[in-house]
């Protein structure tokens, strides 16, 4: 039991003040799964990006006024003092 003990004090003394160890569990416990969840992301995104492109020439429609009402038509004139 005393064994038993020790061993797991020295496993958390090493997580505690060793970074390497630290990474080295990290990356055994979470960091495989974490590689696996971000492949399978990039797959999703590529085959949506290709599903996309697949149709060939894609057009957005853009309202015939579009630009007539982002052009600058003028504003208010203000009246002002000038503080010297």
């Amino acid at each position: 039991m005393k064994l038993l003990f020790n061993i797991l004090i020295i496993f958390l003394l090493l997580i505690a003040f060793v970074p390497y160890f630290r990474r080295f569990i990290f990356h055994l416990l979470v960091g495989r799964q974490l590689i696996k969840q971000q492949e399978k992301a990039y797959r999703a995104q590529q085959q949506a990006q290709q599903a996309r492109t697949k149709g060939g020439v894609r057009v957005e429609n853009v309202p015939p006024d579009a630009n007539q009402s982002t052009r600058f038509r003028g504003g208010e004139y203000v009246d002002y003092e000038e503080v010297k």
